[in-house]
């Protein structure tokens, strides 16, 4: 059923007046955002008429712009990316890394967001790996799976990864399995160093090999002496990495991988009103014990803000490290399952309809009439429709 409120319906109502405002400022990819999520459902897209056999209901279902950024579409990739890590889960603890980049280096990440993400995965994987690495600490090699997050609760920019990182690893040879210390994966401090070096060090390699553009507030910090003495301001404040206690077991990370992967700045559950150029949205404040409270902006900062969050087109913001790096990732599991001793996963068919399969993966039936039961018959396809304003509003959702 449709949310009484989605961002779909701001963009729509207020995404004109923000592109004519903001028109010098707007690149491609936000411009296609805007543009893919107000599209989404609607005769703009084409569609499909169904009827039901029982009770004649007609429905006009139509087709979703499948944007990465849309609240709409994550429920079928989230259900199906699940799924496919169902098979690569071990019976070994599992531990929830958070790394995040202190605001001298998320201003920077801001406007080179391509080249900082990338050395934000870089940099997290290297400080899991080479402290697991260690003989003092784990000794092993370890896998992870690293979701990047670039919101807070207000949606504000605060770039973080969420890593699900396994707690045993592989030894150096490849010939045994050594487990962490109970309820304990590595030492967060010695994590934090390491994770601001090498983040460090490679910004500055990216600065010296002339991959960094800077504008606004930011100017100045195309002059290298100005640019080192950021570096330096990095290297003093604090670089925070949480490690969460372990999972209770394999089967809680997938609920909570569900959670993380596939989410976009902001749920359309979260909303609450659009009204007088103002939209209303719950937001957990964490500094108050995390009470649910209400936020309002006006429709154009809420726009501007949920752009913020916006990724480079092909970046992937989720990425596997270690053991599970995806070149090598079956080999791996298998070798893994063998020293642990576990037999491998039982594969299911996949069904080749995408009405079975989305059937399967969320539980929802799209054949069933919602108003009698009876069964939805497909009679005839609907064109795309020329972008009206009334096609805007005719959502099938």
């Amino acid at each position: 059923m449709r949310p009484a409120l989605e961002v779909a319906d701001i963009f729509r109502r207020h995404g004109e007046a923000f592109r004519q405002n903001h028109h010098t400022h707007l690149g491609r990819v936000e411009r296609r955002v805007m543009s893919a999520i107000e599209a989404c459902r609607t005769p703009l897209l084409g569609g499909h008429v169904e009827q039901c056999d029982a009770c004649d209901l007609v429905r006009c279902a139509y087709n979703s712009c499948r944007n990465r950024h849309c609240p709409k579409c994550q429920g079928l990739a989230r259900a199906e990316w699940l799924d496919a890590r169902q098979a690569e889960l071990l019976p070994v603890p599992y531990f929830h890394v958070v790394f995040t980049l202190p605001v001298p280096a998320a201003e920077i990440a801001f406007q080179n967001k391509r080249v900082a993400y990338a050395i934000l995965f870089r940099a997290a994987a290297d400080a899991m790996r080479d402290i697991a690495a260690d003989p003092q600490h784990l000794g092993a090699e370890i896998g992870a799976i690293a979701v990047l997050h670039t919101w807070g609760q207000t949606l504000t920019f605060h770039p973080h990864l969420h890593c699900i990182v396994p707690g045993d690893g592989l030894s150096p040879d490849h010939q045994s399995w050594i487990a962490c210390q109970p309820k304990f994966f590595l030492p967060v401090r010695l994590l934090s160093e390491r994770f601001r070096n090498v983040f460090v060090a490679r910004l500055q390699d990216a600065f010296t090999a002339g991959e960094l553009q800077f504008s606004g507030t930011l100017a100045a910090l195309a002059d290298p002496a100005i640019f080192a003495e950021r570096l330096v301001a990095l290297r003093a404040v604090e670089w925070v990495v949480y490690a969460k206690p372990p999972f209770a077991g394999p089967e809680p990370v997938l609920a909570y991988l569900g959670r993380y992967t596939h989410r976009v700045a902001i749920a359309n559950s979260r909303l609450t009103r659009l009204a007088d150029g103002n939209v209303d949205f719950t937001w957990k404040d964490y500094r108050d014990d995390g009470k649910n409270k209400v936020m309002t902006l006006t429709a154009e900062e809420f726009i501007r803000r949920f752009l913020l969050h916006t990724v480079p087109g092909g970046f992937h913001r989720i990425r596997h490290i270690g053991f599970l790096a995806n070149r090598h990732r079956t080999e791996n599991l298998a070798l893994c399952r063998a020293l642990l001793a576990v037999p491998p996963p039982e594969l299911q068919p996949v069904p080749q309809s995408y009405r079975e399969r989305y059937r399967q993966l969320t539980g929802e039936d799209l054949d069933v009439c919602p108003d009698c039961g009876g069964q939805m018959r497909q009679r005839g396809l609907l064109p795309r429709c020329p972008p009206t304003r009334s096609a805007f509003w005719c959502d099938s959702s």
